[in-house]
Order: structure tokens, then sequence, then C-alpha cells
């Protein structure tokens, strides 16, 4: 990483004129500022805010970075961490990425020369070396929903555990094709969560000798259309299915109008359950049954966790912490 007294030599002038030049603070020649801002650009310096930010003190601003907070399990958890930031005096920038690992890189790095203390993150997982590179220069990380890496502190829940948990709550409905309309579990777009609940989902269904129904999404994660096509395609390629466990919410949506259009009754003839349940599911004309996550206790414990890494003393810092919470069944009219 380049320093300003890189910046001093190749612009061959003095770190002192360098600082003037890039702080304003005083009059620098035009051609002098001409070579500094060349070797600035050359060298890709960026100024060492944070150890500036350092020195003046907090700045009590935490970055929330999420996919996006529309009818999705984010949008609960940032209201909170919004809630808990306020009452401690810290201030909230939120970015949304849509999962874009380049989206990401872009907001991280805006926040990075932003004067913010701490990030809460649920990450693509694609820029964990520079999220890595962030941490080790001062900046508190915590990773939600998603752990990508284990040397950062998280907090998740047991997607494994609750997609094993919904085969089974099906099974006992009496349902013996059930299918799974996942997320991207496998390729470029992959992630964690829909991995595991594939695994949860693949265990049960083992378990039980029934026959393994999945189609997962890629690309766009969350939208609305590439879960239809996915749900689409599954009726279709298999007209016995009396069940279908989606990986999130707006996933369940999609099937509740599909099977409606369709002439599909649920749940007479065929059960829906979300994995990833928020306060949506329970304000549809047919309400869905999910297995929620704790977004208000994930949010609190995030907030705390953050603040607690940012106002920490130099060299005690908190140990790494990693949380996993249980989804809990919310029984509605869609089962």
């Amino acid at each position: 990483m380049s320093t300003l007294e890189d910046v001093a030599r190749l612009a061959k002038c003095n770190p002192a004129t360098v600082s003037r030049a890039l702080n304003n603070t005083s009059f620098v020649h035009p051609e002098t500022k001409a070579r500094i801002m060349s070797a600035v650009a050359e060298l890709n310096y960026h100024p060492n805010i944070i150890a500036r930010s350092i020195r003046k003190g907090k700045r009590r601003t935490i970055g929330v970075v999420v996919p996006n907070v529309r009818l999705s399990i984010f949008g609960d958890i940032a209201q909170t961490i919004d809630r808990e930031a306020l009452k401690a005096g810290y201030s909230i920038l939120f970015c949304h990425t849509n999962d874009d690992p380049d989206a990401e890189r872009e907001c991280l790095d805006r926040l990075r020369y932003g004067f913010t203390d701490g990030i809460i993150i649920a990450a693509t997982g694609r820029n964990m070396s520079l999220i890595r590179d962030i941490h080790n220069q001062g900046i508190a990380v915590v990773q939600i929903i998603r752990k990508q890496d284990k040397s950062l502190s998280s907090i998740v829940s047991d997607y494994e555990g609750g997609s094993y948990d919904a085969v089974h709550y099906l099974y006992g409905k009496g349902c013996r094709n059930i299918g799974l309309v996942n997320g991207p579990s496998s390729g470029r777009f992959a992630l964690r969560p829909y991995k595991t609940r594939y695994e949860g989902y693949k265990r049960a269904i083992s378990e039980l000798g029934l026959k393994e129904i999945c189609e997962s999404t890629n690309g766009i994660i969350n939208g609305y259309d590439s879960g239809r096509q996915c749900i689409e395609k599954m009726i279709d390629e298999n007209p016995e299915l009396d069940a279908m466990m989606t990986a999130v919410d707006i996933y369940g949506m999609a099937a509740l109008r599909i099977a409606r259009k369709r002439g599909i009754n649920v749940p007479e003839k065929m059960r829906i359950v979300s994995l990833t349940g928020c306060y949506v599911g329970n304000l549809l004309e047919r309400s869905l049954t999910s297995f929620e996550l704790p977004a208000v206790e994930i949010g609190a414990n995030a907030a705390r966790m953050v603040i607690e890494e940012i106002e920490a003393p130099i060299g005690n810092k908190p140990s790494i912490q990693h949380l996993t919470f249980a989804a809990s069944l919310s029984e509605r009219e869609s089962s």
C-alpha cells in the first residue's frame, strides 16, 4: 500500500507539500500540485483517513452492507441495528449490493474511506480479502446471515437444521413429494446459507426414503422472477408434487401466486413453507407458513458486537464471536 512519502518521492517534493495539496490547507504551486495528483493516481494512493480519524476521535458511524431490504429478512435486521445503534449514540450508513460483488466492493471502499468506525455485512464472499484488510486497518467488522470467514465475528442461523426440520414437518402432514426451491447453492453466485439448506433437505429426504426434487436459482438471489421460473419448472416436471419449501419469502409468495393461477388448492393439494420467514408472510391474502429467523436478536447482537469492538481499547479488542440462532416455526394457512 502506497504512503504519503511514496507520493512525495514520485512527485519530487516533500511530504508536507503533498499533505497541503491533498488537504487544501495552504497554497501549492499549480505545477507542483499537478505532479502530486498524477503521482496519487499512478500509485493508487488513499489518504490514511483511518489513522486521522483515530487521532481526532471516533466518528460514531457504522456501515451496514446488505443485499436489499425489500420484502426480506434484511429489512427487519437493518431496522433493529439502526435502533440499537441510535441508543448507543451511533449513526448508520446503509449500502445495498443486490449481491453483486462489484457493487459490494464499491460500497466497502466508500465505507472504508468514509469515516466509518465499523461495518456489519451480509457478504457475497467475493471480496473477503478486502474485508479482512479493512478489519486489519482497525475498522470493526461483524458478519450477519452469512459466515464467510471464521476470523471475523458472525451471527447466523442454523440453516441446515431449519431445512431438515421443514422436511420432517411436511412429512408429518402426509406429504411424500417435497420440493425445495433454493437460492444459488453452487457455481459463481453460490452462498453458504443455500448450500447448507440443501444439505439439510437432502439429509432429511434420504432418511425418509423420498425422491429429491430441487431447483436452484442463479444470478439474482432474491429476485421474484428467478424464483417464479424455478417454481413453474418444478410444478411442470413433477405433477405429483404435494409440498414446496422455498429458500426465502419472496419465492414463497411466487409459489402462492402460481398455485392460485393454476388452480392448485393450497394447502389441500400442495403445502408451501418458507425457510426464511419475515413479517410479510403473515400479511398475505393466504398467510405463509415459515421457519422464521430471529431478526431482532440477530440485529441487536450485531449492533452490540460491532460497538464493543469499536469502543474497546487498542490492544484489548474482544475475542472473535460466532453466534448461531435456531429458526422457529410459524404455522399459517399455506400448510
